[in-house]
């Protein structure tokens, strides 16, 4: 009943809002799916796919600069990052610089990040003919998603998905998000 109420977001959003978010960065992390939670026959509603390692699905964030979490967003486990930029880089502050890995090189990508007034900082993919360039030393505090990943992972309901409901999932994840915001 809480999720449906929007309490997570309401919660997420007030200690955000305190906050300066000049620096945004965004990245995904697995998640494993646990075999009863996907007993279902409509995977794709549920956001899980089977890959070689099993079920999963994909937990993508934006974090700001000092590690507090600003947006969460599931997707099946096999699903690219780059698709998901498109939620998590709405309402970005203008003016802000957004750090994301190679996953996320893509022109729309750095399109959309321009469009809002801000900068992106995100190293070139391998692959790209035009070598574009990025601030390594504003690049390394990329490391706060990690961590930030790390510490949501050591919630026993978060780093295994036991829920058949992805927005259950998701719920869960929030509230687990905003005790990581109260531990700074």
């Amino acid at each position: 009943r809480w999720r449906k109420a929007g309490v997570w977001d309401r919660l997420m959003d007030a200690i955000i809002a305190a906050h300066d978010g000049k620096v945004q960065m965004i990245d995904s992390t697995s998640v494993r799916v646990h075999h009863q939670a996907a007993a279902q026959k409509n995977r794709v509603e549920m956001l899980v796919s089977v890959v070689s390692r099993g079920l999963t699905t994909k937990l993508h964030a934006r974090v700001i600069g000092n590690g507090l979490p600003v947006q969460l967003e599931l997707s099946p486990g096999q699903a690219h990052d780059a698709p998901m930029a498109d939620l998590l880089l709405n309402n970005l502050p203008k003016g802000a610089v957004v750090l994301g890995d190679r996953a996320y090189d893509n022109d729309w990508i750095r399109d959309v990040i321009e469009e809002q007034d801000c900068r992106a900082c995100i190293p070139p993919h391998p692959r790209r003919v035009q070598d574009i360039t990025y601030s390594k030393r504003l690049y390394k505090q990329r490391n706060l998603i990690e961590r930030f990943f790390n510490k949501l992972k050591q919630f026993r309901q978060i780093f295994s998905r036991f829920d058949r409901h992805a927005l259950n999932y998701l719920a869960m994840a929030k509230l687990a998000q905003c005790d990581y915001g109260f531990d700074l």
